[in-house]
């Protein structure tokens, strides 16, 4: 199946816009479920997305590789206009949003990856030199031993 839209059609099937777009027609209409992207139906209701939509979900795809919740991807997407393609500025404005949690977020990874070295290892035991997932020796009050390794999946930067 191709991937390339028409540049004279305004609107694409969901097979095209899943093709154009790299992802699954399921993911498209999971997108639409969660109230991320829309489309028309036809009389013979089948689906039709404006062109637009492929920058939603290019939108989409992008803010989930950076692990931004479904949830604050629909808040972002909701600030965009109805109607008409997005602009550079319309862009600009929601991608303000995450700016803060984004610049966050690369701190703490920058200070996992200057004290990766101390850090294997310990299993994020009560120690107060753990400054990445057990700052302040919070961990301690939990109990003793290797409170991170006690639960599975638990590790989550502050």
């Amino acid at each position: 199946m191709s991937t390339q839209l028409s540049w004279r059609a305004s609107e694409a099937t969901v097979g095209e816009l899943a093709a154009r777009a790299g992802v699954a027609t399921s993911a498209l209409r999971f997108y639409e479920r969660e109230g991320l992207i829309s489309s028309r139906r036809t009389s013979g209701n089948q689906r039709r997305y404006g062109r637009e939509m492929l920058r939603r979900v290019a939108f989409i795809r992008a803010a989930q590789s950076l692990g931004i919740p479904l949830a604050a991807i629909r808040e972002a997407l909701a600030l965009l206009p109805e109607g008409r393609t997005p602009t550079p500025e319309d862009w600009a404005r929601v991608s303000e949003c995450w700016r803060e949690d984004l610049n966050e977020r690369i701190r703490l990874l920058e200070q996992l990856r200057d004290n990766l070295t101390d850090c294997i290892g310990c299993g994020c035991l009560s120690l107060t030199k753990c400054g990445l997932v057990n700052r302040n020796d919070q961990l301690g009050s939990e109990g003793p031993g290797a409170r991170q390794l006690a639960h599975p999946g638990c590790f989550q930067p502050e």
